[in-house]
């Protein structure tokens, strides 16, 4: 049994891996900026069939005390941490940077490249002092250097996360740390259906038939993403959910039998 500290997990893909480990027998500490929703997460994943303890601790990720706090609160209750997934982020991927309100840039910037920035440093330290650990930086679209349009900002902060990575997988080589990235492919998020609802009927009624063949449901896409996880990947290891040949053997056969937003309410 391990620990495992997730991030950005009181919603989204960070709430399906959290049941996911949960569901595996692991111990999770749940976090999110707000009180409520990660104990109303942490109260739901209880009831999650699994052996493992499941821990609710808010946290801010741009504040580099919350995130401290974080792992003080893991480690202190449940003995240590085996496994850090850095998830939380913000997207905001269907509007050209002069339409971006300036909150939303400073959100994206802070809480996915701050926040993971400082995540790290506090996983690593942990790790190091306790001679253990696994850190999982959880990418995204633009990390792999491709421009699409509306993701400006955010395409920019996942490629600097992919950069930022890279860098300490070298600062930290042979130590007891191992650290790893994983691209999760696109999955249909709360935040998904936000940006859909932003297009308008007519807006994502023009996207839905690709985005239908490539995203897939959180149910779907936690699984594999902690079989990756489980497997160990060794220092460095920068993975795919979905490679460009599923991609490419998706629309092959036109997505035909899916409808991935039909549960969302899209």
């Amino acid at each position: 049994m391990t620990t495992a500290v997730i991030t950005g997990s009181s919603k989204g893909i960070g709430y399906g891996l959290a049941e996911e480990f949960r569901r595996r027998g692991h111990d999770v500490v749940v976090s999110g900026r707000g009180q409520e929703s990660v104990a109303d997460a942490a109260k739901r994943i209880e009831q999650v069939e699994g052996s493992g303890r499941v821990l609710g601790v808010p946290c801010d990720v741009s504040d580099p005390a919350s995130v401290q706090a974080l792992w003080d609160a893991a480690a202190g209750e449940l003995g240590g941490v085996d496994v850090w997934i850095n998830n939380a982020g913000v997207a905001r991927t269907v509007h050209p940077v002069v339409d971006l309100r300036p909150e939303w840039i400073v959100e994206m910037v802070s809480s996915n490249m701050v926040g993971t920035i400082l995540g790290s440093r506090v996983a690593v330290r942990g790790m190091t002092a306790q001679g253990h650990g696994q850190l999982i930086n959880i990418l995204g679209g633009g990390s792999h250097g491709k421009i699409r349009p509306g993701m400006t900002v955010y395409g920019s902060t996942k490629r600097g996360l992919r950069a930022f990575t890279e860098a300490l997988v070298r600062e930290t080589a042979g130590g007891p740390v191992t650290i790893a990235s994983i691209s999760p492919g696109v999955v249909v998020t709360d935040g998904m259906v936000r940006e859909a609802h932003e297009l308008g009927q007519e807006g994502f009624a023009r996207v839905r038939k690709q985005m239908n063949v490539i995203a897939d449901p959180v149910s779907v896409a936690a699984p594999a993403i902690v079989d990756m996880i489980e497997s160990k990947p060794k220092h460095g290891a920068t993975l795919r959910r979905v490679s460009g040949l599923d991609i490419g053997l998706r629309f092959a056969k036109g997505g035909k039998g899916r409808d991935v937003f039909a549960e969302v309410g899209l």
